[in-house]
């Protein structure tokens, strides 16, 4: 069983849950239920399932987690256009996400490619 905080690519997914919670809270109230909801969901799952996939019992299950974790990353770079698109957010703020979910995917790829070698 590995410690998930040790996984650089937890730290990343946990520290863009945290900076989308933030983004998403200026977005218009009747947003809440919707995207809001939406692109906290499917960012927060990225880190539970590092979490969780450290959590089982060899090395067997961990990849299964983690093509489920690329699939709530690439759901969550769908959102940062559509945020943009519909004016929720400048740009500018649009491009910093973006960023670092492409780098949280190629982690993540990474990760199932060599399980244990860590990432």
């Amino acid at each position: 069983m590995k410690d998930f905080r040790e996984l650089e690519v937890w730290e990343k997914g946990q520290r863009l849950t945290m900076e989308t919670h933030r983004d998403t809270a200026e977005f218009p109230r009747e947003e809440r239920y919707e995207l809001t909801s939406q692109a906290r969901r499917s960012c927060a799952s990225i880190p539970v399932n590092v979490t969780e996939g450290c959590g089982r019992e060899g090395d067997a299950e961990q990849p299964r987690f983690l093509r489920i974790e690329v699939g709530f990353a690439s759901e969550l770079e769908y959102h940062f256009p559509l945020v943009r698109d519909l004016e929720l957010q400048s740009e500018s703020v649009h491009e910093r996400p973006t960023k670092e979910v492409t780098e949280v995917k190629r982690m993540l790829t990474s990760f199932i490619q060599k399980p244990k070698a860590g990432s």
